[in-house]
């Protein structure tokens, strides 16, 4: 959707996804560090003294760290937090989170990106945050959907691809995710690490998403993401079990050693 512009000058971009669950349940995952690390990216809420949270973090991978001070905090509804380091050069981002119950057990989940600006020169930066929410969305709906209450942990490798103009082809090859149809049953050959599952997306033409078998039940991310005259490839497993944690202990190295050959030393 385009950029929104309102009277103030403030210009914004919105995503909605509907989650099984009652709002508490959206709330544990969109508002601390192990719900939100479950479905997006490592994520910490610190609190200040009154046991409130007044900042998180988000690891990205690859060095790149978002920082967001919050600024309002009304559980099991709503929170915002505002960021300095949404652009190099950039205004203040505004992010607000909001829960609303749809009954059934069912909520709908909103993020709203704003910032205040008299030009379009940001409106690329907020399309292309906006652009983002949606596979990361999926996740979240598969893991209320599946694996709700299960405890989770995170398999997290994001690097610059040795060979940019065939990162992607040569990473799909090597873990048979070649021309992947919604619906399909895949499974890594034997050179490679355990990657079992069922393909439920394909949101480009660069980047599939599975719900997993093997290593263990949960979620896999992968994708190629362009950066100029660079190309970086990502590997996210979310795995959810009470072992999730023991596996994904396990499978980060293996990943870690077997991804050196596609990407930059």
């Amino acid at each position: 959707m385009p950029v929104t512009i309102d009277p103030s000058g403030r210009r914004s971009v919105s995503v909605q996804t509907e989650v099984p669950g009652s709002p508490e349940d959206a709330w544990r995952a969109i508002a601390t560090g192990p719900g939100v690390s479950a479905w997006f990216v490592p994520t910490e809420f610190h609190n200040g003294a009154d046991g409130t949270p007044q900042d998180l973090v988000c690891d990205f991978g690859g060095g790149m760290v978002s920082r967001a001070t919050v600024t309002a905090w009304e559980p099991p509804r709503r929170f915002t937090a505002e960021s300095n380091d949404f652009a190099p050069g950039g205004p203040p981002v505004a992010t607000e989170w909001k829960v609303e119950p749809l009954g059934n057990d069912a909520c709908l989940v909103t993020v709203e990106h704003s910032l205040l600006a008299d030009t379009d020169e940001w409106d690329p930066n907020l399309e292309g945050t906006e652009s983002g929410w949606p596979t990361f969305f999926a996740v979240l709906r598969l893991r209320m959907a599946h694996f709700r209450d299960e405890p989770s942990a995170i398999v997290d490798l994001m690097g610059k691809a040795a060979a940019p103009d065939t990162a992607w082809p040569d990473l799909a090859t090597a873990l048979n995710l070649t021309a992947p149809t919604v619906g399909d049953h895949r499974t890594s050959p034997p050179e490679a690490p355990s990657l079992s599952g069922v393909i439920e997306s394909v949101p480009s033409d660069s980047e599939v998403l599975l719900r997993l078998e093997q290593p263990a039940p949960g979620v896999a991310h992968l994708f190629a993401l362009p950066a100029g005259e660079d190309t970086y490839l990502s590997v996210r497993l979310y795995l959810y079990s009470p072992q999730a944690t023991a596996t994904a202990n396990h499978e980060q190295p293996v990943w870690q050693e077997w991804m050196q050959k596609y990407l930059e030393t």
